[in-house]
């Protein structure tokens, strides 16, 4: 009955015959025909074919569901066979954003490497919002986030600590009236500037300043817009883009201020055009998780990172 479901989950996935069989590297004509002998096989439909773009029928509903259990049957399977041969083979699939990736998974990937040579390990960036789905699907094993996900869905480990700090132009007056508050380059670098005796900077004194955004989706945003609420005023928005980098290095020319990682901080270029000041940890504290599925085989390629995550240094906790 589950013969060709790969056809099926094709279309499902892509919500389209032609794209699909081009995914397949079939023709339409032929994957049609493979998926009327399977309607057939099951006596109903399971592609509603009268809407845009296609959905599923009850019948297909449960068809999808039936074949994504047999999928994970299928997967958990083969990361048996690979685990009874020692790590000589195996394959690691870590989804996460460019930034976390670029900053964050080399030291762990390094130390892994070292140990485990013969992993084959693939890198998937992507939004937020994808890579969970990937995750859910099985296209990756582990996912790097700093944002919490659903704990009946996922489990996690938390890798270090972060924490966003607000970065200006160092050409703006404003700076002038707040020298209390400024926190150098190599304070952010080594930590320090989490110390107690380092004040928050009133944050309300921006409210008439350019700020640059993250897009309106990120979680990232919606922290930083409490806090600004929390200080009495709404932003003045004058961009918004993808990438916490590509905000940072908007304010490193002076464009605007913006709330960027001490992540990105102490691993991009030091630069002596940005001013950094301090914020309130409720709103801009936030961890590092490295997330995989539950009720999931957890191959000994994953349960070898994950115990490397926990053997590894916190950073600035």
């Amino acid at each position: 009955m589950f013969r060709g479901k790969e056809y099926i989950y094709e279309i499902y996935k892509e919500k389209s015959f032609s794209a699909a069989a081009q995914k397949l590297f079939l023709t339409q004509p032929a994957l049609s025909n493979h998926v009327r002998r399977i309607e057939s096989r099951i006596g109903s439909p399971i592609f509603d074919r009268s809407t845009s773009p296609i959905q599923l029928t009850e019948v297909g509903q449960n068809y999808i569901h039936a074949v994504e259990q047999i999928m994970g049957i299928e997967e958990n399977f083969s990361h048996y066979l690979a685990d009874t041969q020692n790590l000589q083979t195996g394959v690691l699939r870590i989804g996460s954003s460019a930034l976390l990736s670029s900053y964050v998974l080399p030291e762990l990937l390094a130390e892994y490497k070292k140990r485990f040579p013969y992993v084959e390990i693939t890198i998937i960036e992507g939004t937020a919002s994808a890579l969970q789905k990937n995750l859910e699907e099985g296209v990756i094993d582990l996912f790097v986030e700093s944002e919490e996900l659903s704990k009946e869905l996922f489990r996690c480990l938390t890798y270090q600590k972060e924490h966003l700090v607000l970065a200006v132009p160092r050409t703006w007056k404003i700076n002038d009236s707040l020298l209390a508050w400024q926190q150098s380059l190599e304070n952010i670098v080594s930590g320090k500037f989490l110390a107690p005796y380092y004040p928050y900077v009133p944050l309300e004194k921006f409210k008439d300043c350019p700020f640059l955004m993250i897009s309106q989706e990120s979680k990232s945003r919606q922290r930083t817009l409490a806090l600004c609420e929390h200080h009495g005023f709404a932003p003045n928005i004058i961009l918004t883009v993808n990438q916490h980098l590509t905000a940072y290095n908007m304010t490193c020319a002076g464009i605007g201020a913006s709330f960027v990682s001490d992540t990105l901080i102490r691993n991009s270029s030091s630069t002596p055009d940005v001013v950094y000041y301090k914020l309130e940890p409720e709103f801009s504290q936030k961890n590092i998780y490295l997330y995989y599925k539950a009720n999931r085989y957890v191959s000994y390629c994953m349960r070898e990172f994950l115990a490397l995550v926990e053997r590894m240094p916190q950073t600035h906790s």
